[in-house]
């Protein structure tokens, strides 16, 4: 039996030690067919592109070499702090086709083929992985997730595991992690405010931040994310190097642009 050839993409993947059953990959703006202000593989549905070209580049990422073992489980991202174990529980029989997108920030998953996705513009994503293999979690962690726990949340998905006995965490359970693609650090500013409420979480978190305009404050949300994920024993920690904001042919960038886009970043296991 033939197969269909792969429609090549331009794909990131994460530069980290993982277990071999860890796959991993993010998208960039290349590759699809979605117009201005969209253009081009704009995998998300809710920023006002056609649904049916959203639709075509979600299937040509599907058909790429990726490799995906299924249709990836889309999130409701809302900014918060909830995570969802995949596979999705369904209700009386409902096909997962037929359930309601759930409304989340950060996926889980201890089964292998279940593939785990957050979209972002300007956001970080971050993926991460079990060291034992057995569990991959994707966040998405804009700095009102960030500040109120997204990360630490997945990570405490991972180490309760497949029965997600909060209660009896697995402490010894090393979780290793990537940051995706973000705005950088000369290109995130932000109020006062913002500044207030991680500091007030964390009074480290000040080197994170530099004097910009006025009562104005620049952001390096890498390091605020690996401040947060260091609190909490996560040491192997990669990526967070490039800047969507200033890379405008490769990423999409809210902040640069207003309407456009979304990039995925996604992890699952094989068998």
């Amino acid at each position: 039996m033939s197969h269909p050839e792969q429609i090549p993409l331009p794909l990131l993947r994460p530069d980290w030690f993982v277990p071999q059953n860890v796959q991993a990959c993010v998208t960039t703006r290349l590759g699809g067919v979605s117009v201005a202000p969209f253009d081009a593989l704009n995998l998300a549905l809710h920023v006002g592109d056609d649904a049916q070209l959203v639709a075509a580049n979600r299937m040509r990422l599907r058909q790429s070499q990726a490799n995906l073992p299924k249709e990836p489980v889309w999130l409701e991202q809302v900014h918060g702090t909830d995570v969802v174990t995949l596979p999705l529980a369904t209700c009386g029989g409902a096909s997962l086709a037929n359930a309601a997108i759930p409304k989340a920030d950060a996926a889980v998953s201890f089964t292998p083929g279940e593939v785990c996705v957050v979209m972002t513009a300007d956001c970080l994503p971050v993926l991460f992985c079990r060291s034992d293999g057995k569990g991959v979690g994707a966040a998405h962690a804009g700095w009102r997730g960030l500040v109120e726990g997204v990360l630490e949340n997945t990570i405490t998905a991972l180490r309760a595991g497949k029965q997600g006995r909060a209660d009896q965490l697995d402490q010894a359970c090393e979780v290793i992690a990537w940051l995706g693609p973000a705005i950088g650090p000369q290109a995130f500013e932000v109020g006062p405010e913002v500044r207030a409420q991680f500091i007030a979480r964390d009074a480290s978190a000040v080197a994170a931040f530099v004097p910009g305009q006025g009562d104005r404050w620049f952001a390096d949300i890498y390091a605020l994310a690996r401040m947060r994920l260091q609190a909490v024993g996560v040491t192997q920690v990669q990526g967070g190097q490039a800047c969507t904001f200033s890379e405008s042919s490769k990423f999409f960038s809210y902040r640069r642009d207003g309407r456009t886009g979304r990039m995925a970043s996604l992890i699952w296991m094989t068998a």
